[in-house]
């Protein structure tokens, strides 16, 4: 599965749309891009007629994960970084409710989601997530093209079996990196951490404005996120009637310390108390609050997926809230600097898609990312930090993506809370061990993570076939 890749931190950890990365942003993001290739070729003026056809997990999971609500909102031209959240249904519905849709914000079409947006349970043999886009254009000429959501928001079409293979940009880094062994020789070398390294890189395809731009932006979407969640109350939509529990959390946990706005709750957090029960609690509340935005349609950062966005922003805010007091933006950009690396990590040599891979794929690789990070902000060594990661990922081998009813909320918004602890452990651990007695490294732990996601029925990928799915029915819920 190894792909030679520059991969930016920000294709790790992008900004979008719940509930999920793969199954929501993705087909957005092929929806725009399908558009912006029919416009290249010349042909988008010429289309009269449009199809999605959705394959696979994307199908069996597709309702539950808003598909088609994502396909439409593709369809219709919107960027999910920007629209604003209160707009999506009114938009959705509109289109459903009239059968027209501007297609790419600017050409009125016939459309009806019902009939128009296919679900096929049969699976496309490259990618478990297939979406095919159907035109008919003014002269009766039929075309299409196909799209595969990969993970994390991630959209590739299939190479022809004889097409060269490319190093994607890969010349460009300062310090190609590939695997875990790579970036250790690389820190060794220049003398530097993984976050130097990485930030090193990002400056051959940026400059440090605009890095430190769009990490701020990454960093104050997630602390919108918990800050919405911990501040919203209700039940999740989707019929499971999944009680928000992140609101309780907080307010038992804030007390009556005063604030107005996310920065200010961020600080008047810090004069909470601390002891060991209110840390786990604090730390489940704010994974918590991410994936009950994340469930119900709002904006988060894929860290590296939807499903598992809550992980990432739980540990940065236990670092800036229980463990460092004068945390600032220095350590922030260094953390997701390093989380960012070890999900590429991941993604290369394994993949970071429930649909490929389990649930293994999500909260395993974002647990990995979160101890990782944590240990550099901590003192820790290049090699205690791939250590953390391992441990991270060591103990989440296996895990099943079973989502009742097709929704990403029981098991998936619990298993960030259990992500994010097991995170903050592997650190500890990995602080307290000698990185040359271990006897897994990293590598090893992101090859087996691929060998046990093949391995892995289908039904424990996305499909909601088995499992809990299966286990427990909806009417019990």
């Amino acid at each position: 599965m190894l792909q030679r890749e520059s991969i930016s931190i920000f294709d790790m950890l992008k900004i979008g749309i719940g509930p999920s990365s793969s199954h929501t942003l993705g087909p957005w993001r092929a929806a725009e891009r399908w558009i912006s290739e029919l416009r290249k070729d010349g042909l988008f003026d010429a289309v009269v007629t449009i199809r999605a056809n959705v394959y696979g997990s994307l199908s069996l999971t597709g309702k539950g994960h808003a598909t088609d609500y994502a396909i439409i909102l593709g369809l219709l031209g919107t960027d999910p970084e920007i629209i604003p959240i209160e707009d999506i249904n009114t938009m959705v519905q509109e289109v459903k409710n009239t059968h027209i849709l501007i297609f790419g914000g600017e050409k009125k079409l016939n459309f009806n989601p019902d009939e128009d947006i296919v679900f096929h349970k049969k699976f496309l043999p490259f990618h478990a997530n297939g979406l095919k886009f159907q035109a008919v254009l003014e002269s009766g000429k039929k075309i299409s093209k196909t799209y595969y959501s990969i993970g994390g928001g991630f959209v590739v079409v299939e190479e022809r079996k004889n097409a060269k293979k490319k190093d994607i940009a890969f010349s460009t880094f300062p310090y190609p990196i590939e695997n875990g062994k790579e970036l250790l020789e690389a820190c060794s070398k220049a003398s530097k951490n993984i976050s130097e390294i990485v930030l090193a890189n990002e400056r051959s395809l940026r400059s440090d404005q605009e890095i430190d731009y769009q990490i701020k932006r990454v960093w104050n979407t997630m602390l919108e996120c918990m800050y919405t969640g911990c501040h919203t109350e209700g039940k999740l939509p989707g019929g499971l009637n999944v009680k928000r529990r992140a609101f309780e959390m907080h307010s038992k946990l804030m007390g009556d310390l005063p604030y107005a706005n996310p920065e200010e709750w961020l600080q008047s957090i810090r004069q909470t108390e601390v002891k060991f029960r209110q840390i786990l609690q604090w730390v489940s509340c704010f994974a918590l609050s991410v994936n009950e935005v994340n469930a119900s349609l709002g904006r988060v950062v894929t860290a590296p997926t939807n499903g598992s966005a809550g992980v990432i922003p739980a540990v940065l805010m236990y670092y800036m809230v229980i463990e460092n007091h004068a945390g600032n933006f220095e350590h922030i950009k260094q953390f997701l600097l390093v989380a960012g690396e070890i999900g590429s990590i991941f993604k290369k040599g394994a993949t970071i898609s429930a649909a490929m891979g389990g649930c293994q794929a999500e909260i395993g690789v974002s647990s990995a990312m979160a101890a990782g990070a944590l240990t550099e902000l901590l003192g820790g060594t290049p090699e205690q930090v791939l250590m953390a990661a391992e441990i991270a990922m060591e103990h989440h081998l296996g895990l099943t993506c079973d989502p009742i009813g097709g929704l990403v909320q029981i098991p998936c918004i619990e298993r960030n809370s259990m992500g994010a602890i097991k995170a903050i452990n592997a650190t500890e651990l990995a602080l307290g061990s000698d990185p040359s007695e271990a006897k897994v490294p990293l590598d090893k732990v992101v090859q087996t993570m691929w060998e046990t996601a093949k391995d892995m029925s289908s039904k424990y990928k996305e499909t909601s076939e088995g499992g809990l799915a299966v286990g427990v029915f909806l009417s019990d819920c």
